[in-house]
């Protein structure tokens, strides 16, 4: 494992131009043409490439293609979780998803920071990440954004279009830009 690499998963400024990254963000890109390039009908190969693709997916979930990701082996689903159309899932940090999750189209998970202060280093491409958690029986609607290391609760809705920028309870439903609770749920 390279230097960079390692920075990366512990949450350090990184390169992503080191080689080491670059060519696992390639072959994670190959993966990802042949999964968006299947057929209506190929949800064998579909999970197939996947299963290659992705650090874990559980019994009964899916993913519709267009599907986005850096490196897939950062990304763990857990069972009968679903995503739909054109998830971004930026795995620089690990992303654990877990069982009875559906998420909405074009949602995007991000766990990639750039320095905000330090303009010298984000022009030299250093950056950070931060992992995203979202708990048991969550339901995210279409074009939720979650920025780096946001965790949801269990049974928590998130309201299309909100941006997640601070982790949300469980049993809750939230919304709006920046998200926030917006009424408890049984």
């Amino acid at each position: 494992m390279s230097e960079q690499r390692e920075r990366m998963l512990r949450g350090e400024l990184y390169r992503d131009s080191d080689g080491d990254l670059v060519a696992d963000r390639k072959a994670c890109q190959r993966l990802l043409d042949k999964f968006n390039a299947t057929l209506a009908d190929e949800d064998d190969l579909r999970r197939a490439l996947l299963d290659d693709l992705l650090g874990s997916l559980g019994a009964g979930s899916w993913i519709m293609p267009r599907f986005q990701c850096d490196y897939g082996r950062y990304i763990h689903i857990g069972a009968n979780s679903f995503l739909n159309y054109d998830a971004i899932l930026m795995d620089c940090a690990p992303i654990t998803i877990g069982d009875d999750v559906s998420i909405g189209p074009r949602t995007q998970l991000l766990t990639a920071l750039h320095p905000m202060a330090d303009h010298e280093a984000r022009r030299q491409r250093w950056e950070t990440a931060a992992p995203i958690t979202i708990g048991n029986n969550v339901w995210m609607g279409g074009g939720v954004t979650v920025c780096p290391g946001v965790t949801v609760g269990d049974n928590t809705t998130i309201g299309a279009g909100s941006i997640v920028t601070k982790d949300v309870p469980g049993h809750v439903f939230a919304a709006g830009n920046p998200c926030r609770v917006v009424r408890p749920l049984p």
